[in-house]
């Protein structure tokens, strides 16, 4: 098992962090607050971009179950330093809203959660004036999207995936074009019959059907990610990858559990894997193959991999095709 390094001491964040450049001064917003007329909660979202810089491709990123607007910090932040303009709403899911598995509302959340990215994209003018210094520098054309565990489920619509009803028939279409790359971050993979009880009776979304996810994409799974869904093993999180054909890369982080490392929170209580070198290199992976997909750098995704192959044989490893 791979021992944390100090990030001081770490040589491959060290390394990957002379691929990527410099992190620009970051500043962030929030609550913003976009129209959403029909939901029972206002769609509020935190927006960060760097100080400088312009045509700024947008990152939508939705956060797992329960979480909110104020979590995720060590990546969105330096996704934003890194030049992305990153959009995190609160989906009805959150603690804060108390909307929980024996309320009639949460059977469609898994929808909502998606109806909330599309908002943000529909609203970038908002979005655009949402703090001083930000208007005019985004690049609408280059929208990127991230999400972690039920995240990953909602960004995984958004790129084309569905999701199979009890009839055992794919349903309906719920990607936007608008998104032209995805990362996916312990998503859960097929269901069927090895589905525990309380997910097929609450997560009807956990039925995917990734034929249909054609986008470029990146999925990342922990090693040790056991899930309480599913009897499948940690290989359960991989199969986005395996059975889409939009998924060219798949980062697997070895020793990680469902947290990977901590991306929730620095030092959150959920966090039973916490370790900042692996979050670290989680952040700036991630960040390349976005940055490549945006269109303004198409070779540091590669050298992001080659660098990290030759130095992080300790904390993972890629498969590409």
């Amino acid at each position: 098992m791979h021992t944390p390094t100090p990030l001081r001491d770490s040589t491959i964040v060290a390394a990957l962090d002379t691929v990527l450049g410099a992190s620009a001064p970051v500043v962030s917003v929030a609550p913003v607050t976009l129209a959403a007329p029909a939901r029972p909660f206002p769609l509020e979202v935190r927006v960060s971009a760097p100080v400088h810089g312009r045509d700024l491709p947008v990152l939508l990123f939705s956060h797992g179950n329960g979480w909110s607007l104020d979590g995720y910090a060590p990546l969105t932040t330096f996704w934003a330093s890194q030049g992305f303009v990153v959009v995190q709403p609160t989906h009805l899911d959150s603690r804060r809203h108390g909307i929980g598995v024996d309320d009639d509302r949460f059977g469609s959340i898994w929808l909502q959660r998606r109806d909330d990215l599309v908002a943000v994209l529909d609203q970038l003018d908002v979005i655009d004036r949402s703090m001083p210094g930000l208007a005019g520098r985004i690049d609408r054309a280059a929208v990127v999207a991230a999400g972690h565990s039920w995240g990953a489920q909602t960004v995984q619509l958004l790129l084309g995936a569905r999701t199979v009803g009890a009839d055992g028939v794919v349903g309906g279409d719920h990607g936007d074009d608008r998104v032209i790359a995805g990362v996916l971050l312990a998503a859960t993979g097929l269901g069927g019959e090895q589905l525990h009880p309380f997910a097929k009776a609450h997560f009807p979304f956990m039925n995917p059907s990734f034929a249909e996810l054609t986008t470029p994409t990146l999925v990342v799974a922990g090693d040790q990610d056991q899930s309480k869904m599913s009897s499948r093993g940690p290989d359960w999180f991989t199969d986005a990858y395996v059975h889409s054909a939009g998924a060219t890369d798949l980062l697997t982080l070895f020793g990680a559990e469902h947290s990977l490392g901590g991306i929730p929170s620095w030092e959150a209580a959920e966090t039973t894997d916490e370790n900042p070198e692996r979050v670290a290199v989680l952040a700036r992976l991630s960040a390349a193959y976005l940055r490549a997909a945006a269109g303004g750098d198409p070779q540091v995704w590669h050298q992001a991999r080659e660098t990290f192959a030759r130095a992080g044989g300790g904390i993972g490893r890629i498969d590409s095709r």
